[in-house]
Formats: C-alpha cells, sequence, structure tokens
C-alpha cells in the first residue's frame, strides 16, 4: 500500500530573494539559451528566484522558482552542466530511510530546455521499491530581465490551479506549468507540485514540465519557440581537423553557442541575425551582430546578408546612422557610441561579402543603405576627415580612424563595381587621412615609438595602450584576394606587432583591453585590461596578415589554452591576469556566455590559419596559410566561397592545398 499523503513540506510562500542591486555574477551559473529565451540556474538545478535564476521568453522572467525535492529533502547534486548550448543536464543523488551503507538508492536527472521543458527522472537502483512523495515547488514575480540583472525583482505573486498545473498572472502577462502525467495534487497557495511515487527496483520514473507564457486576458499559451520553429543556421556545416584536437572543440562549440542566440527579424523572418549574448543581451546590438557577420564570412554570406538587410531597415534614412548605444570605454575616455563603429561596419561587411560571393543583386539592393552609411561618414568628418565618437567635440580615437579609413576603400571598391559615382573621392579621403593620421597619432619615444589611443578636441595625445590599436592592422579585404593599404607605414606596423607581443599586453591567455603599465589597469576592467575574444582574434589575423607569424601564434595559443578553461565555449571577456604555472584564466563575473562576438572571434582565429581570402566577382582565390604552422596540420572543410564548399588543408610545413572549391575558381598567387 502506498503511503497516506502527507501536507508538502514548503515554507510558506515569501517574496523572492532580493540580493543587492547591481549586475548579478552568473560566472559560474548554467545558462541554456535558444534566442529569445534562456534559463539560468546554479550548478545543482534547482531555481530558487535568486539572483537571476529563472525560466526567461521575450526578456521577461517566466519562472523564478523550480525547486525539486524527495521526501521533504533537496537532492545531493553531483552533477550540472551543459550537453549543448540550449540544453542543461543536470544529476543529484538522494539518500533515504532504508539505505544501509554509503551508496544512495536513489539518482535523480533533470534535463532541461531553454524553450521552456524540464523532464525530471527518478531511478530506483535499490533492492525495494521505492515509496515516497515527489514535490516541485514553482513561483514567479514575472519580473523583466534588465530589473532580475539589477537586483530589483518583485514579490512571489499568487498561483491559480489549472488542468495539470499552476498558473500566474499580473499587468496582462500570464504563465503557466503543466506537467505530465498530471501531478496527485496540487496546492496552490505554496505552489506545489505533488506526486507518490511507487517505482521498484532498477525502474525509473519521468515527469515533464513545460513552461508556456501566455495572454492573460484570453488565457491563450505562446510557448517559446520549439526546436523546429527555431531561426535556420544561416552558415555551413564546417569541420576542422588536424594534429591538434583542441581547435575541432572550440570550432564546435563556437557554432553551438551562435546557433542558440539566432534570432529572425520581425519585419522579414527570413532575415536572421544573432543576439549579442546570454544573459543581459538577448537583443540586436548592431555592432556586435555585424562583426558577427563578418568573421563568419568563410562559413557563407547567409548571415551577412540577414543581418545587413535588418540593419537597413532600422537605418535613418536622413543621416545614414545604424542606431546604436553608448558603452563604457575604460579610466581614460569618455563612453563610446557602437552605432558609429556599426554605421562605417555596414560598409565593410557588405563589401566584404561580395567578395566572399554574396549574390550580386542582393550585394545592389543593400548599395542605398552603404552610401547612406558613406554620406553619413561625409557628414561628420572634421575638416581633417577625422571621426568624432560618440558626437562631434567628442576624441578622435585611433580605432575610429581605422574603421572610417577601411570603410572609405570598401566603398569606393562597391561604387566602381556597380558603376555609381564618387569611388576616386573616398579614395583620395582615405589617402589624406593616412597622411594625416601618420602625422598626427604616432608618438615618439625611446622604445620606437606607438599609436596614441586618441587625440583630445584640443589635439593632445592620449598615449595609453590597449588592444583597440588591432584594428589599425584590420585593413579589409579587396579585388584579387589582396589586402587593404592600413593607416600605418610598414615600419610602424612591425613596432606595432612588438608591442601586441609584449607581455605587458599579451597576458599569455590574450590580449589585454590595457597595458599592464597603464595607469587604472585592472584585470577584470572590460576596457581596462580584461581579455576580449574578438580583440585577439583580430590581433592574431592581422599580424599573420602582416607577416608577424611569432606573435600571432603566440596569441592564437593562449587564446586556445584559454578556451579549455571555459569547456570550450570563450565568453564575451575573462580575467587579464599574467599567465603562470600555477594560474588558470579567472571569468569575468559578468560577462556574456555564449557572446556572439566571442565565439564569431574563435571561429574567425581558427580560420586564421588557413588565410583564405576570395574575390568570387573576379573568379580568384588565394590562400596565404601561417606559414609557422602552430597547431601543426590542419584541415578545413566546409567553408563556402562563391556559395561553393571550399576545403582546405595546410601541412606541418605552412603549405596549402585546396582540396575543394567552385569550379570557375582560378587559385591566384
Amino acid at each position: 500500500m502506498n503511503p497516506p499523503p502527507t501536507a508538502p513540506t514548503v515554507p510558506a510562500p515569501t517574496a523572492l530573494t532580493r540580493p543587492a542591486s547591481g549586475p548579478q555574477p552568473v560566472h559560474s551559473s548554467v545558462i541554456c539559451v535558444a534566442a529569445p529565451s534562456l534559463v539560468v540556474s546554479a550548478e545543482d538545478g534547482q531555481l530558487r528566484g535568486q539572483g537571476l535564476d529563472g525560466f526567461y521568453q521575450e526578456g521577461r522572467r517566466v519562472l523564478a522558482r523550480c525547486e525539486v525535492r524527495l521526501a521533504g529533502a533537496e537532492p545531493i547534486p553531483v552533477l550540472g552542466t551543459l550537453l549543448s548550448a540550449d540544453r542543461a543536464r543536470f544529476v543529484a543523488v538522494v539518500r533515504i530511510p532504508g539505505d544501509t551503507g554509503p551508496d544512495p538508492a536513489v539518482t535523480v536527472e533533470r534535463l532541461r530546455d531553454a524553450d521552456g521543458t524540464e523532464r525530471i527522472t527518478v531511478l530506483n537502483t535499490g533492492p525495494a521499491v521505492l515509496r515516497l512523495p515527489l514535490e516541485v515547488a514553482l513561483g514567479t514575480d514575472l519580473a523583466e530581465l534588465g530589473a532580475a540583472a539589477a537586483g530589483r525583482a518583485g514579490p512571489d505573486l499568487p498561483a491559480s490551479v489549472c488542468d495539470a498545473g499552476l498558473r500566474w498572472s499580473h499587468a496582462g502577462i500570464g504563465v503557466r506549468v503543466t506537467a505530465r502525467p498530471a501531478p496527485a495534487g496540487v496546492l496552490a497557495s505554496a505552489g506545489v507540485l505533488r506526486w507518490e511515487l511507487a517505482v521498484p527496483p532498477g525502474a525509473a520514473r519521468t515527469f515533464e514540465l513545460r513552461v508556456s507564457r501566455e495572454s492573460a486576458a484570453h488565457g491563450s499559451a505562446v510557448s517559446a519557440p520549439v526546436r523546429g520553429d527555431r531561426a535556420p543556421v544561416p552558415w555551413s556545416a564546417a569541420e576542422l581537423s588536424g594534429d591538434d584536437a583542441r581547435g575541432e572543440a572550440l570550432l564546435r562549440g563556437s557554432l553551438d553557442g551562435l546557433r542558440a542566440l539566432l534570432l529572425r527579424d520581425p519585419a522579414r523572418l527570413a532575415d536572421v541575425h544573432v543576439a549579442a549574448g546570454a544573459p543581459w543581451r538577448m537583443g540586436l546590438a548592431p555592432a556586435d551582430a555585424l562583426w558577427t557577420a563578418r568573421m563568419l564570412l568563410p562559413l557563407g554570406t547567409r548571415l551577412a546578408a540577414g543581418t545587413l538587410r535588418t540593419l537597413a531597415r532600422l537605418q535613418d534614412r536622413d543621416s545614414g546612422r545604424i542606431p546604436g548605444v553608448l558603452r563604457h570605454s575604460g579610466p581614460h575616455l569618455p563612453p563610446t557610441c557602437s552605432g558609429v563603429e556599426a554605421t562605417l561596419l555596414f560598409v565593410t561587411v557588405l563589401a566584404e561579402a561580395r567578395r566572399w560571393g554574396m549574390p550580386e543583386r542582393e550585394a545592389e539592393l543593400l548599395l542605398p543603405a552603404a552610401e547612406r552609411c558613406l554620406g553619413w561618414l561625409r557628414t561628420v568628418a572634421d575638416a581633417a576627415g577625422y571621426v568624432p565618437d560618440p558626437a562631434p567635440g567628442g576624441p578622435l580615437r585611433c580605432e575610429v580612424q581605422a574603421h572610417a579609413h577601411r570603410a572609405a576603400l570598401h566603398g569606393a571598391d562597391l561604387l566602381d563595381a556597380y558603376g555609381r559615382p564618387g569611388a576616386g573621392a573616398w579614395r583620395e579621403y582615405a589617402a589624406g587621412l593616412r597622411g594625416r593620421f601618420q602625422e598626427d597619432f604616432w608618438v615618439d619615444d625611446r622604445g620606437g615609438g606607438r599609436p596614441a589611443a586618441a587625440l583630445t578636441p584640443g589635439g593632445r595625445q592620449m598615449i595609453h595602450l590597449g588592444s583597440a590599436a588591432v584594428h589599425l592592422l584590420d585593413t579589409g579585404l579587396l579585388g584579387g584576394g589582396t589586402l587593404a593599404e592600413g593607416l600605418l607605414g610598414k615600419a610602424r606596423t612591425g613596432q606595432l606587432a612588438r608591442l601586441l607581443g609584449a607581455p605587458d599586453l599579451d597576458s599569455g591567455w590574450g590580449l589585454r583591453t590595457l597595458s599592464a603599465r597603464a595607469p587604472g589597469h585592472s584585470p577584470f576592467g572590460h576596457r581596462g585590461g580584461a581579455v576580449r575574444v574578438h580583440e585577439s582574434a583580430l590581433a592574431v589575423s592581422g599580424l599573420a596578415a602582416a607577416g608577424y607569424e611569432k606573435e600571432a601564434a603566440a596569441l592564437l595559443r593562449g587564446v586556445l589554452d584559454a578556451a579549455g578553461t571555459f569547456g570550450r565555449q570563450l565568453p564575451e571577456m575573462y580575467a587579464g591576469e599574467q599567465r603562470a604555472a600555477d594560474r588558470t584564466p579567472l571569468p569575468h563575473p559578468t560577462a556574456c556566455r555564449p557572446s556572439a562576438v566571442a565565439a564569431a572571434g574563435a571561429v574567425h582565429l581558427l580560420t586564421s590559419l588557413a588565410g583564405v581570402r576570395p574575390d568570387a566577382p573576379g573568379g580568384v582565390v588565394a590562400v596565404r596559410p601561417m606559414s609557422t604552422a602552430p597547431l601543426g596540420a590542419v584541415r578545413f572543410s566546409g567553408l563556402r566561397v562563391d556559395e561553393q564548399p571550399f576545403a582546405v588543408r595546410v601541412s606541418r610545413l605552412g603549405m596549402a592545398m585546396v582540396e575543394e572549391a567552385a569550379p570557375a575558381l582560378q587559385l591566384g598567387a
């Protein structure tokens, strides 16, 4: 006989725990993502309503508490891990009366999907029938993600009983949790679902919970997207194999994280872009989306096309500017505006996507938006051609001038390609900017000199050095598989390479955002000393292209080593502590993970080994691998050039052999 039902063993409902105000640490959290949904919990899998705990859909916490108890006790956690970016597994054990030895007789497994589904399996490995109650305590505050992130969660809302579960509603928003099989008892006042278990030896019982958002006014469910409804993956199934298996694992983990961040544009569902990162930035961030699309071009142009079309619809038609927000710039400069970067980067992504094989008609339809971006550049550039950031009268940052120079050359490339006027003027602008930049931004010193980080409105050089300088190496792809001319000459590029390879900037696990010698340096500073993955990746590709492979290889291996600490899914940033034998990279407590630019940066880092430089309109592809072969022999397959599969093998001697390519492509010098 089953034991008689007993009262649920849960505390009286109280307000959800409110931590101190400020960004909540997430570095030790298990985060499942299926944009625009995510789930955040501690490693034990219990959702307690603390910090950012909860299921989120469309930026709203639809479930804050989901606590499992057996016979009134919480299981003892033994594992909490991601199976993929959108699925997690938690395993715990339970000791029950009658266990005579040290071995627990009950295992509890929770498989959690970011789409709002959780399956709880109770396995009896003991010799007798397991008879005990299973309880799941649920609750929510329907808080917005921003409020939960700042520690401003609301009180637990009262629940009501619905079919096979519980329901909550507030301010026109409703949510329900339904269970299968239906619970034996539901106590709305405590938010508890209860089952009476009778599990034979060696058997298991599984219970499924589904969280769905609904219209509180009509009671109709609006579930999170299921897997079949998710945005289609707009890149190829690229693979990496070779001597160093870490590269293959990093590529696989990075693409998995990017898949979880895919979003459809509501204005045109066929156009797909990425959310910036979980848990803080689950929407479109134009600059991050463009960087991601650009660094994934070796895997196809569909993400770039969808991102560019989405941003063209958001572009201010009068000014030509792409929207953006202010963001922190470190201890020495005022906040920068990501819209400045995005507006200039739009032109580059379109020009390079065309070189990788975006269909000419698609690229031509986006040309008016690129011309508006160039019009904005013409309007905001000062008399010397410099672009202030974030607004007129603001500082002249070195990386912004690099973006403007590259946009001018790519703009000229596009205008020529489609017979539009103005290409010559933009090349003249770029040439003038190069001359003035080398005179105004170079700081001579006894160490060989360095680029200034910025000029103040009064013309004073700001000489602190950080990873922003790598944008001076990122010149961009032009026709014939050639790279554009940069703002620095050959000698000064060599000096910058030496600076980037020095230990005050190269932490041993990637490039610091601010030199360890600079005033205000902090290993945890967003722009004050932490390592940002995508800038380290740009440094690797830029240094390799300029011929400084020793420095490039050291940075590449350092980031790859750091990736092992983070389970082959690199966070947006991590602490820039100096590498030592007794240390591992420290996580940043508020970094996004997965992060679109970090994941795409990892892909860019790896594809830099092959150095593929296509010119699909010209029917040419050049391959310039790193001759030092820092990861030994590698083979890339499933890349895309001219919308066709592309595969390349690089030997341990740094020699490349193209194994698969579009028939019309000729191998360039």
